[in-house]
């Protein structure tokens, strides 16, 4: 009966121990996992429940607190890729919403010289093309009519009794003078000598070529000296007017090229200088004012058009990575760089210069070593999933090496 015991209580240490054999449970230094789906992760053997294949045991290597070790099979399935950052050349631009507008320093007024009324517009609408030399009014003035009856008297004077008590010629230069200022022309005073009969109605000729831009008389108005008459635009020089706001104004280089494209016109651009920035801001928007001037020759362009100012800036040696390799979150700007055959961390950075493509990095990485270029958004997912938190929680963020 003792016997009998003995062997009761040896059989049942020899089956819990041929259990726990069985079971075959991990410890805290390895983990089961599926080659092809690594985000699986079990503390006892089995089958993936996505391709039903069995489990392999991977051992937890010692990582630091910002580490994470990726296998083989995960890189490449995850596709990460990684580049040597090294110096190179880097320059930005600045793309700006512009309109194309009348080049103020070619517009020419044509104001009266003398009080009178319009008797005849030759031009009645906003938008008609004056040419130099073409008649643009008539005008009835008492004024320049007294002074046309002063140049015939004093040559009639002259014809009669000479230079000898009275120097005549300094009268009519003086009444001949006024008439010039007065907008008559040379051949008008011509014809007045020649025939010596006044016209009370007097055409002014355009001094200047372009479009009417503004028309504020009309027919039978009286005007005084110095209203407007009419303005002229000349349209082969053109301004664009962009709007900056203060945050991009270190952005811009101020001498540097820029390129003008239309939306209207697509296909075409246009190479111009900056030739003026406003040296106030405005307090309200925060907005400042670039001009810059362009040739239009060919007329296709047309004040009002929307436009787009394209600024490169100077080119600026530094270290520069893919754009896409920098990871941001409105707080911070971080990579990860690899830190051993199949060690990745992450480490922060500071930014600057930025394309369509590169972007500078001003600290936080040195020249040669290895960042993750392709793949940096799924090492951060991958090490929220094991680790359970940012890589950069609780980092000091005033250090970014």
């Amino acid at each position: 009966m003792k016997n009998f015991k003995v062997i009761i209580i040896f059989t049942f240490f020899l089956l819990a121990s041929c259990k726990t054999k069985e079971e075959k449970v991990t410890t805290l230094d390895e983990y089961y996992t599926c080659s092809m789906h690594p985000q699986i992760m079990q503390d006892k053997p089995g089958t993936c429940p996505i391709c039903h294949m069995d489990l392999i045991v991977v051992k937890k290597a010692k990582t630091a607190e910002n580490e994470i070790i990726l296998n083989e099979e995960q890189i490449k399935l995850g596709n990460i890729q990684t580049d040597t950052i090294k110096n190179g050349t880097i320059s930005n631009q600045v793309v700006l919403t512009a309109t194309v507008s009348t080049n103020e320093a070619k517009v020419k007024s044509m104001n009266s010289r003398m009080m009178g009324r319009i008797d005849h517009l030759y031009f009645k609408n906003i938008g008609d093309y004056v040419t130099q030399g073409s008649a643009v009014y008539n005008i009835y003035s008492e004024e320049l009519n007294n002074t046309k009856q002063e140049y015939l008297v004093a040559l009639e004077k002259q014809q009669t009794l000479g230079n000898s008590i009275i120097d005549f010629n300094r009268l009519i230069q003086s009444a001949k003078t006024k008439l010039l200022l007065w907008g008559m022309t040379e051949k008008q005073i011509n014809e007045l000598t020649k025939n010596k009969k006044i016209n009370t109605l007097t055409t002014i000729y355009s001094n200047a070529s372009g479009y009417i831009t503004e028309l504020p008389v009309f027919e039978g108005q009286y005007v005084a000296e110095g209203n407007t008459i009419l303005k002229i635009a000349d349209l082969s020089n053109l301004w664009v007017e962009a709007q900056v706001y203060t945050s991009q104004l270190y952005n811009i280089n101020l001498i540097g090229d820029a390129i003008i494209t239309i939306p209207d016109l697509p296909g075409k651009e246009w190479k111009g200088k900056i030739e003026f920035a406003n040296p106030e801001i405005n307090s309200a928007s925060r907005i400042n004012l670039i001009r810059l001037n362009i040739e239009n020759s060919n007329g296709l362009l047309k004040p009002g058009m929307p436009a787009y100012v394209t600024i490169k800036n100077k080119a600026i040696h530094s270290l520069t990575l893919p754009s896409n390799a920098v990871l941001r979150d409105g707080k911070m700007n971080t990579v990860w760089i690899k830190n051993g055959v199949d060690k990745f961390k992450r480490k922060m950075v500071e930014i600057g210069v930025e394309n369509e493509d590169r972007i500078e990095i001003k600290s936080g990485l040195n020249n040669g070593d290895i960042v993750v270029i392709n793949g940096a958004y799924l090492l951060q997912s991958e090490f929220i999933f094991k680790k359970g938190a940012s890589p950069m929680q609780g980092m000091d963020m005033s250090t970014h090496n």
